[in-house]
């Protein structure tokens, strides 16, 4: 699902009943889900302004540090049980459903038991249509699984294949929802996750006008993201650490040299570009950051709405023992009064469309962005391959 801001004590992927509670880093198990970190309630008083006189003896890690500025949102994990540590928010992938199938004994593999035994989709003539019916059948299954065992928000792939069809997009997440609808999940508890080409920020424009919470993802340039906070994206995903590494193998972008003759790094020069561009024009996009790669990009990117850092990053924050009067004197690095004093040409501020976005995007953002739909397209056929071989499951 910040500096002269403060962290809300509810991230906007959360619903404001939720209750803020305490992560634990040694939960363990074999159901691969990816989630929401819940802000510790020492992390959320110190966000709110309230900071405690913390006594000698209490024990302050990094993690409480920085969760009071950005949410943290641990990369994909895996759970002992629900009941053992309890993530509030899920994403739901093919990725995931992969994981699922490959285990012998979890409560998710029903899920997809039922969307192959789906009359509807059996009833399909071509092969391709119906396993493309299962997957979606599947993904909104396992989806509302979670959605009654976690408090906010489901995040549901579209699947890359559908990155240049707008309506194709718009089909796909009226299906889920749909679906969502039928298990008694509500839109508001959800978002859709689609590519950020200019299709699906057309696709996001569209559905955000209806009331859908989108989550445009593969976003490695300036335009993408300014694009797409005007259409309205509810979340807006850049891969931080995938940009710095093209750029340290790359020239010729513009965007990445520019950001490398001013001795920037070119991932996280591009988030703090955007985000001040949001807060410059007052969109409601949420910033979230993925392709965390060490401690210190998180200390780089603190005051951004999210952060999607691997297990062993936060594990090492969570050990990290800090001395309280330090823990109070993290600062954000990202605060909406950069909107105000950041230096945007002209062109940077016009208003986006298919023929503007396209002639900015360099090659940094076009190799990513082609990389980063193949491997999702890989998994949508993997998931439909397996699916073709497992069908039909028994009793049907």
């Amino acid at each position: 699902m910040a500096l002269s801001i403060s962290t809300p004590t509810t991230s906007s992927l959360l619903p404001p009943s939720s209750q803020v509670g305490r992560w634990n880093p040694l939960a363990r198990s074999a159901k691969p889900v990816s989630f929401i970190l819940r802000s510790s309630p020492l992390a959320a008083r110190a966000a709110g302004g309230n900071a405690p006189t913390s006594p000698v003896d209490e024990i302050v890690t990094e993690l409480d540090a920085v969760a009071g500025f950005s949410e943290i949102v641990p990369d994909t994990v895996v759970f002992d049980d629900f009941e053992r540590f309890a993530p509030t928010a899920a994403t739901v992938s093919s990725s995931l459903l992969l994981g699922i199938a490959g285990l012998p004994n979890t409560k998710f593999k029903s899920a997809i038991d039922t969307a192959l035994a789906d009359g509807e989709c059996n009833a399909l003539e071509k092969p391709e249509d119906r396993m493309s019916c299962y997957l979606t059948k599947a993904l909104a299954n396992v989806g509302a699984e979670l959605a009654h065992q976690v408090p906010g928000r489901v995040s549901t792939e579209i699947d890359a294949r559908l990155a240049y069809d707008t309506q194709g997009i718009i089909q796909r997440v009226h299906e889920l929802l749909n679906l969502y609808n039928q298990h008694d999940v509500s839109t508001d508890r959800l978002l859709f996750k689609i590519p950020a080409t200019w299709q699906g920020i057309e696709a996001s424009r569209l559905l955000e006008s209806e009331g859908i919470q989108t989550h445009l993802t593969f976003v490695y340039s300036f335009a993408q993201a300014a694009a797409a906070a005007q259409a309205g994206a509810s979340v807006v995903q850049i891969f931080v650490g995938r940009l710095r590494d093209w750029a340290r193998n790359h020239s010729g972008d513009p965007e990445t040299d520019e950001a490398l003759k001013k001795g920037e790094d070119a991932g996280l020069a591009l988030a703090k570009k955007v985000y001040a561009y949001i807060h410059r024009n007052g969109y409601k996009t949420k910033l979230m950051a993925a392709a965390i790669r060490n401690k210190q990009d998180v200390f780089s990117l603190l005051g951004i709405d999210y952060i999607i850092a691997p297990l062993k990053i936060l594990q090492s924050l969570e050990e990290s023992v800090t001395d309280p009067d330090v823990k109070y004197s993290y600062v954000p690095r990202l605060t909406p009064a950069i909107g105000k004093t950041y230096d945007f040409t002209e062109e940077e501020l016009v208003k986006w469309d298919q023929l503007s976005l396209a002639a900015a995007m360099g090659p940094a953002a076009e190799e990513l962005l082609a990389s980063g739909l193949e491997g999702y397209a890989n998994q949508a056929r993997r998931v439909e391959e397996l699916f073709g071989k497992i069908w039909p499951p028994p009793n049907v």
